[in-house]
């Protein structure tokens, strides 16, 4: 399963965010983006529970992340 996590980073700090965001094992591809998010994530997971735990317990943890809105992917 998969899903767009989309990030809400601290002022000036983007890079640090994007770094810490691509060690966590389960994100596949991350990028710095304009609008309304500073990043979007695309992570993989066995299931949603798995999608879940990594976002509460990894992603939202990453120095610089200040919100979170994960989008699952229904159809690919």
């Amino acid at each position: 399963m998969q899903a767009y996590v989309l990030i809400t980073a601290q002022v000036s700090q983007v890079k640090e965010a994007l770094q810490g965001l691509k060690q966590i094992e389960g994100v596949k591809k991350v990028d710095a983006v304009t609008g309304p998010y500073d990043i979007i994530a695309l992570v993989e997971g066995e299931n949603m529970n798995v999608i879940g735990e990594m976002v509460v317990s990894k992603i939202q943890n990453v120095p610089g992340v200040s919100r979170t809105l994960t989008c699952l992917i229904v159809e690919a």
